[in-house]
């Protein structure tokens, strides 16, 4: 369509060249008149198709920006969730919770040695000493505090901004991959383009979705973090980072 757009003008020219040196002079200015106006409308219909995948492209690249920052707020709390507990969370109130009154805990490692009393036996009793590393415990520090501050951004991180919804939230799931039989923590939390451009033109949203670009967000979702592989890694392109 766009090419028979671009086209269109160029094909009406033509035409007018060929009224004006072969068609009888009696009916030029009627055809001609049509014709003009024919050319008019393509070029306005080429100019509005152009006009709105730029203004596609801005409001996409505006929405996508505030999407991605609650996606890494979500990553980080998610990796410190993994951090203290072990696991990562698939329940917003409980990784709601989790900031608010859970704590890392800071250590210091240390190098230091022992007898060993195997070693000192089996010598007929000359002392042997073995190394060991020592884990002293020095406090502790919020989990909030560490990672918002006193910014309390992390009440409103599963929400989607720009949503038709202001309630709509993030999809967050979480579970475990089995490598080499060992069961390893995955998340992935994620949102349909077509919720975050709601408003904007279908056939401009559909084209989104089937994008497979490097400069693009690829798939029909914004996500972070993956359920099919060890990867906490959002599926955008670093130029839609470089401002957050």
């Amino acid at each position: 369509m766009k090419i028979f757009l671009f086209l269109s003008p160029f094909i009406a020219i033509g035409i007018v060249y060929y009224v004006k040196t072969r068609m009888q002079d009696k009916h030029r200015p009627y055809v001609l008149g049509s014709i003009w106006f024919l050319i008019l409308v393509f070029a306005s219909l080429l100019f509005t198709s152009i006009y709105d995948e730029i203004k596609f492209d801005e409001v996409k690249n505006a929405r996508y920006q505030l999407v991605i920052k609650n996606l890494k707020d979500i990553r980080d709390t998610q990796l410190a969730h993994r951090t203290v507990k072990g696991v990562f969370q698939d329940n917003w109130d409980s990784l709601v919770k989790f900031v608010e009154i859970d704590s890392f805990t800071i250590t210091q490692r240390r190098d230091s040695s022992v007898l060993d009393k195997e070693m000192t036996k089996r010598y007929g009793g000359v002392k042997t000493f073995k190394d060991i590393v020592i884990v002293d415990t020095l406090g502790f520090i919020s989990v909030k505090d560490s990672l918002f501050g006193f910014d309390d951004r992390y009440l409103s991180m599963m929400y989607v901004p720009f949503s038709k919804d202001d309630q709509t939230r993030f999809q967050l799931k979480a579970g475990f991959l089995n490598q080499n039989g060992i069961d390893i923590p995955v998340f992935e939390a994620f949102v349909k383009k077509r919720v975050i451009l709601y408003d904007q033109s279908l056939n401009l949203v559909l084209k989104e979705n089937q994008v497979q670009s490097v400069d693009g967000v690829n798939g029909s979702s914004l996500k972070i973090g993956s359920m099919n592989e060890v990867n906490t890694n959002g599926n955008w392109p670093k130029n839609y980072s470089k401002d957050n």
